[in-house]
């Protein structure tokens, strides 16, 4: 039971605060036309926080913290992505449901797996926290660690674009969806600095 709490609390202490994946999910769930059309992003963020979460966990991606020129290249990789994302969103800002607002499957599955795995943040953060405190876990208790951290990533996903579907629902004159969008590319776009930052200090 100790290995099933410890998994809660930090999985949800790293996907509470507001970032990119947090504001891309909550959009889609806000500006698609039902929350069945939302769950292309919902899942594409839920199969690459468990991919992480098990490289982790595995000791895989432990290979970030060894090769700093690989990290270097992540942020600039992930720089680039968060500013064309961030132009697309604030470019399509509108009001939820308009066709200038909803994003297509295919750009929903491309936007949440480069905000998901192109991430530095998260995926050094998955590393730092995750995969070495899973290190304390041997054998079943490890995976029980993986999968409670992983199940954590989805139903935190799934509630967050039902808050957003709620909000798209309830938004009569437009106004929060576009304030909304926003905010969600403003997010982007900070994060997207702060990469850029870190890769010229480095």
């Amino acid at each position: 039971m100790g290995v099933i709490i410890h998994a809660v609390v930090l999985a949800f202490g790293l996907i509470l605060p507001l970032g990119v994946q947090n504001a891309f999910i909550f959009n889609q769930g806000m500006s698609q036309r039902s929350y069945a059309r939302a769950l292309p992003a919902i899942v594409t963020a839920g199969l690459s926080d468990t991919l992480l979460i098990g490289a982790a966990v595995g000791g895989v991606s432990l290979i970030l913290l060894q090769w700093p020129l690989l990290a270097n290249v992540l942020y600039a990789g992930g720089s680039v992505f968060l500013l064309y994302m961030a132009w697309s969103i604030w470019r399509s800002s509108g009001p939820a449901n308009s066709s200038a607002a909803v994003l297509s499957a295919g750009r929903q599955i491309a936007f949440a797996a480069s905000v998901s795995l192109l991430n530095p943040h998260a995926l050094l953060d998955t590393v730092a926290v995750i995969g070495t405190s899973s290190l304390q876990y041997e054998g079943v208790a490890r995976f029980y660690f993986a999968i409670t951290a992983a199940v954590v990533s989805w139903v935190w996903f799934l509630g967050l674009a039902g808050a957003g579907r709620l909000v798209g629902r309830t938004d009569r004159t437009g106004r929060v969806s576009v304030f909304f969008n926003r905010l969600s590319a403003v997010v982007m776009i900070g994060m997207a600095g702060m990469m850029l930052w870190k890769l010229i200090l480095s």
